[in-house]
């Protein structure tokens, strides 16, 4: 259920909400979980149906598209013994419900004890900022009780 692809294998896409990201062939966005380091991989089994993971093809270097940094492109050996592509140390993954270019289904799930994101072409992980929440201008309505007299 893994994912192996020819031809350029990482590009560069702009997202609106992300900005410069890595994506596959496809343009389909990649993600790194925030719980992996450069030396270990958790998502394997089940995970891996969900989140697919981007291996080399055999020992050759991974197919760069425009965007990418070469000095950033590197693998690390998956459990099953398979060479996974990570871009700047971060493995890289497909989420399973992302079907066409520009979509981001799988950013800022929760998964474990880590969140998955977007990797930036920078080498970042990219975190949506959540809007701020909104403030209101309107002043507090004030009663005053004028001391009982009509005033007269």
């Amino acid at each position: 259920t893994a994912l192996a692809v020819g031809g350029p294998l990482l590009k560069s896409s702009h997202n609106a909400k992300l900005g410069s990201i890595v994506v596959n062939a496809g343009g389909l966005t990649l993600y790194h979980l925030t719980s992996e380091t450069k030396s270990h991989v958790q998502c394997n089994g089940v995970c891996a149906d969900f989140w697919l993971p981007v291996l080399a093809a055999g020992a050759a270097k991974p197919k760069l598209g425009p965007g990418v940094s070469a000095t950033k492109i590197g693998t690390i050996k998956r459990p099953d013994g398979k060479l996974q592509v990570t871009y700047a140390g971060f493995p890289l993954y497909r989420y399973y419900l992302d079907k066409a270019p520009g979509q981001d289904h799988g950013e800022g799930i929760r998964y474990g004890t880590g969140i998955w994101y977007a990797v930036s072409t920078a080498g970042k992980i990219v975190k949506v900022k959540t809007a701020p929440a909104p403030t209101t201008t309107a002043q507090p309505t004030t009663t005053s009780s004028g001391g009982g007299g009509m005033g007269y």
